[in-house]
């Protein structure tokens, strides 16, 4: 083995050190915009603001009133690394010259590995460039029609919007859940609306015609090519379908009847004397789904506060690969997040398999959004199925789901 000189090791390790100082402060602190680059050239923006945390340099990803920690950060000289929490995707960029910084988004799918130009600039609070003060108000509810280019078929949607000046946040809901926190401006009689989490990375926009129609709308999603259009009329009893009727149990069927792997390999059954005499609540979801993120979120706390009482919640996962690692992998991040302290079972069916409702619960008509959550009484019997889930970019709905989740809860345990 050939030995260094003392002192040019140490000069190596300064030099490193040096340089990864260089890098690590060149990542100024403060509000950045970012930018991912359709080859389109609807660039889809967000901010991002960097700050300190316990001695590290830590991302908050800022949609409307979320801030998304994103904690996982390596300063490689003059390269970066930003892991995202969830969804299993990263950013991989070099510092500029200029301060700026670029490179590329990262998505790694089951069976291949998708890329997007990103390009972030520090100091920039700003969302949007606002070119003419608004003309109008997008403030209430929207009935909202999404079309697929060279489909005849649509889907309805729920648009609910704020403005306060020019800036307005907002969601839309759909049957299957909700598209979280948006954020943006009316400029002029334009409406842009964005958001990024990791995985959803959406832009909206649409022309305000009058003051009840969007009009000549254009959703763009993500890294590809995918875009709809869209237009919407104001309406204040705008509704969607009856969450408790899309997917149901089969007549004769009120018993679930299932058994899956947790991530130790360990076999649970929903017949197992944990769940005896329980109020049980089975959560259909997936560590890529982001609606199923915020249920997550929701669940674990929820469980955390109540388990005394004799509930239990169990989570049905179905990832993206039939292969266990790489479903384990992708969830451990997901439930260590949230500290989940329930059972998440690996149903080794894939969300886009036609047969996912026939081949683990048979019992349902069909499993028809993520998440879907299914209410189970003391008796082992389904009490409710809900699909979709309005999270807290919802507001007011997801009050709303909060108090009639605990008010079916404390109905069920009353029985």
């Amino acid at each position: 083995m050939i030995k260094l000189p003392s002192f040019f090791a140490c000069l190596c390790c300064t030099l490193v050190t040096v340089l990864s100082a260089h890098a690590q402060q060149s990542f100024a602190d403060g509000t950045w915009q970012a930018r991912l680059h359709r080859a389109d050239g609807a660039d889809i923006v967000f901010n991002v603001e960097a700050a300190e945390k316990d001695g590290r340099k830590v991302l908050y990803v800022l949609n409307a009133g979320d801030r998304l920690l994103v904690d996982d950060i390596q300063v490689q000289q003059d390269s970066i690394i930003i892991q995202m929490p969830f969804f299993d995707s990263e950013f991989r960029a070099a510092h500029q010259p200029n301060g700026e910084l670029k490179g590329r988004w990262i998505r790694h799918l089951a069976n291949q590995d998708v890329s997007i130009p990103f390009t972030a600039i520090p100091g920039v609070k700003e969302r949007f460039t606002q070119h003419q003060p608004a003309k109008g108000n997008v403030s209430g509810r929207w009935a909202t029609n999404f079309l697929v280019p060279g489909k005849s078929d649509s889907s309805f949607a729920v648009g609910e919007f704020k403005q306060d000046g020019n800036k307005v946040t907002g969601t839309f809901l759909t049957p299957t859940g909700d598209y979280r926190f948006l954020e943006g401006i009316l400029d002029g009689d334009t409406l842009k609306l964005s958001t990024f989490d990791g995985s959803h990375a959406y832009y909206f926009t649409a022309r305000l015609t009058d003051q009840n129609t969007l009009e000549q709308g254009v959703f763009y999603a993500g890294i590809g090519s995918g875009k709809e259009t869209w237009s919407a009329r104001k309406d204040a009893a705008a509704a969607l379908p009856d969450e408790t009727k899309l997917a149901t149990v089969k007549p004769g069927q009120s018993k679930l009847n299932f058994s899956f792997p947790d991530l130790n390999s360990k076999p649970v059954s929903i017949n197992d004397a944990r769940f005896k005499n329980k109020v049980v609540v089975i959560t259909i979801m997936g560590s890529w789904c982001p609606n199923c993120m915020d249920e997550t979120g929701f669940l674990s706390k929820w469980y955390e506060e109540n388990k005394q009482r004799g509930v239990e919640v169990i989570g049905l996962a179905y990832e993206r690969t039939t292969d266990f690692e790489k479903s384990k992998k992708a969830l451990s991040g997901f439930l260590k997040r949230f500290d989940v302290q329930y059972p998440v079972l690996i149903t080794g069916v894939t969300t886009s398999d036609p047969q996912r409702t026939e081949k683990t619960l048979p019992q349902l008509t069909a499993i028809k959004g993520f998440p879907t959550t299914i209410f189970v009484d003391k008796q082992g019997r389904v009490k409710e199925v809900h699909t979709g889930f309005s999270g807290p970019g919802t507001g007011e709905h997801y009050e709303q789901f909060k108090e009639d989740f605990n008010n079916l809860i404390n109905k069920m345990l009353k029985e």
